[in-house]
């Protein structure tokens, strides 16, 4: 037995919509006003929506259009008003039957069967624009991430897209869904290279001040010293301009904020006894830019930026291992407390990717080789000749890390899974 719910509006000359629907063979499963009808359809579930009203109005298309908008049904209306803008705003709300003087208790039920008939063919206008709308969605997502692919990995059209497909297939995804995650990957990829340039330069920072109170002085740290603060300002701004604020800003403010207190200490004189405090500032900086790339990584759910991560945070390693060799040279602070571990155990995390890169490769081997020269040196720290050779393998580590990061970066789309 079909059923329906009535829409009283309480307008003059209703008929007897109830008695005639049950004549009718109708089961009436209650009636609703305009203001609670979207509640009654859901928890009645009716085959038809049935309304009558002398002068339909704004209150009773918008009721109508909330059940379209969240559980569609058929709707009939009975109206003497034959006003061709009501037609039009109750086709428009999701009026499938608009019956003007055509009440008759001998029609319901061909009246109810042409709405229905019609709601179908709405509903079925609808999939497939729906299905239109997603198809060309994903083809633009596509396009994009073939041109990611492309130059990251200098192929062609068709193998990037072979390669799409690929990933498509073994991940039992839909080639949208894998495309989305290639370019959510470049997007954050950037974003997490550049938060992990805040961490390693908190460091490098403070190994640049240290050496400006060694005996032997290296001519070149002032200029890195301000190369560092320029990159610092530099990423701040980037992540602020790219970053989406009500997601990442109070993250990147959470780093200024330190940043702001650690750039006036660096511009005071360099002195040894400063350091403890200098190094307390950084590590402040380390902690919100840590926050900042976790967080990012978490948004992005790619492998590939795992594989960034890390490669990034080997970068922040090799300066802190420095930077704390001659902390300890000079003012006897703790030489170190796991980073050496901690070095080393990212280094055996990348060494065991599967990765195809042959430069990628390469880099690691060279970055492997030299974190073997930086070992040696800092059995040195407490000498001048050892503290010089620190300064210089140190940015030759931090050099291969860089290339290393951004190879990775480039390279990322070989790693989605």
């Amino acid at each position: 037995m079909p059923s329906a719910l009535i829409l009283t509006t309480g307008g003059p000359g209703a008929p007897a919509l109830a008695d005639d629907l049950a004549a009718a063979g109708v089961q009436v499963v209650g009636t609703a006003d305009c203001l609670n009808l979207v509640r009654y359809v859901i928890k009645n579930e009716p085959d038809v929506v049935m309304v009558y009203d002398a002068r339909p109005g704004p209150a009773l298309f918008d009721s109508i259009r909330r059940v379209a908008d969240s559980a569609p049904r058929p709707i009939v209306l009975f109206t003497p008003d034959p006003d061709a803008e009501s037609i039009a705003l109750a086709t428009d709300a999701g009026v499938h039957a608009y019956v003007v003087n055509g009440y008759n208790p001998a029609r319901l039920r061909p009246v109810m069967h042409l709405a229905q008939a019609r709601f179908r063919r709405d509903q079925i206008l609808q999939e497939e624009l729906a299905e239109l709308n997603r198809r060309f969605a994903e083809r633009t997502l596509v396009d994009r991430a073939k041109g990611i692919l492309m130059g990251a990995r200098q192929l062609r059209e068709e193998e990037a897209y072979r390669a799409l497909r690929t990933a498509a297939m073994h991940t039992k995804q839909r080639i949208g869904q894998v495309s989305q995650e290639v370019i959510d990957s470049a997007r954050y990829g950037e974003a997490i290279n550049r938060a992990g340039h805040l961490r390693m330069l908190s460091q490098r920072l403070v190994k640049l001040y240290a050496l400006q109170c060694c005996p032997v002085r290296l001519p070149e740290v002032a200029g890195l010293l301000a190369d560092s603060v320029a990159a610092v300002e530099a990423n701040l701004a980037t992540l602020a301009r790219s970053l989406s604020r009500p997601t990442f800003g109070d993250l990147v403010d959470a780093v200024a904020v330190p940043w702001g207190r650690l750039r006036g200490a660096l511009r005071a004189p360099a002195a040894a006894a400063r350091l403890p405090d200098v190094d307390a500032l950084a590590e402040e900086v380390l902690a919100q830019a840590e926050q900042l790339t976790a967080n990012l990584e978490i948004a992005a759910f790619a492998t590939a930026l795992h594989v960034i991560n890390v490669a990034g945070r080997q970068r922040m390693l090799s300066q802190r291992l420095a930077k704390q060799a001659l902390l300890s040279a000079l003012t006897g602070m703790a030489a170190e407390d796991g980073t050496a571990a901690e070095l080393v155990g990212g280094f055996a995390y990348l060494q065991a990717l599967p990765l195809s890169n042959a430069a990628i490769k390469a880099e690691l081997a060279l970055a492997t080789s030299c974190w073997d020269a930086v070992r040696a040196a800092l059995q040195h720290a407490g000498s001048p000749a050892g503290q010089e050779r620190i300064a210089r393998l140190s940015e030759e580590l931090l050099g291969h890390f860089d290339a290393l990061t951004e190879l990775l970066e480039r390279g990322m789309q070989a790693l989605v899974r």
